[in-house]
């Protein structure tokens, strides 16, 4: 398994470095498009979350960003130095009473873009996990599938 690893100071400016992390996985992993867009959206999300509601803007606190590569998957590792959040208590932004919340969409994104969410460390720490190939079904299975 390989893994790469950064830490940022958490500044909003610095999802420049988030983005091109994600940019440079893209081309060294060979990463299809479909799944790159998710990864783009979901980990800049929680890494802007990290910055925004676990460190609170300040810069003297860090995030940090692992990539965990695996034969089929990878994995986006987000902690930050916050003090966490109950994730299991959340709204619903899709309830009639949220639709006009300005916030509260972030986390109900990612856990619609990435295959696997774990949350850790009191809501300090989440895995994103990204299938490599997702629908490639062979053309039995389509055909199967189809009838």
């Amino acid at each position: 398994m390989k893994q790469v690893k950064i830490q940022i100071p958490s500044l909003v400016e610095n999802i420049r470095v988030v983005e091109s992390f994600i940019d440079n996985s893209k081309e060294t992993f060979d990463i299809e498009d479909d799944v790159y867009g998710n990864i783009m959206v979901a980990v800049t999300e929680a890494v802007n979350n990290a910055i925004r509601h676990g460190n609170k803007f300040d810069k003297d606190k860090n995030v940090y960003l692992s990539l965990y590569v695996e034969t089929n998957q990878l994995k986006f590792e987000i902690e930050d130095e916050g003090q966490g959040f109950n994730y299991d208590s959340l709204d619903d932004p899709t309830a009639p009473e949220n639709l006009e919340n300005p916030g509260g969409r972030g986390i109900f994104l990612i856990r619609h873009l990435a295959d696997g969410v774990e949350f850790s460390k009191d809501g300090r720490r989440v895995e994103l996990t990204f299938q490599l190939h997702p629908g490639t079904a062979t053309d039995d299975t389509q055909t199967a599938l189809a009838a």
